[in-house]
């Protein structure tokens, strides 16, 4: 494969854009609510892949899937106040 990127810089490349949307740099932090829900709206956004958030924050499937759930609900809450 001639036109492969080499590993090396496609982690240059994850982190870079790890780094532009003010995600943490690695996985050795505190998990606030408002850390998983950047997480989740970066993967929703599309500034990194599930993949490499994975890989990054070293979550489960099932981990990152109830932070998505959490901060579905507190969507849907605020949602109601703003309406209500």
């Amino acid at each position: 494969m001639p036109n492969a990127v080499p590993p090396s810089a496609m982690r240059r490349d994850v982190r870079s854009r790890i780094e532009r949307a003010g995600l943490p740099p690695h996985h050795r932090v505190h998990w606030s609510d408002a850390r998983k829900a950047d997480v989740v709206k970066a993967v929703r956004d599309q500034l990194i892949t599930f993949d490499e958030a994975r890989w990054n924050y070293l979550l489960s499937r099932s981990e990152f899937e109830s932070w998505q759930r959490q901060f579905a609900k507190e969507t849907d809450r605020h949602r109601e106040l703003e309406l209500g």
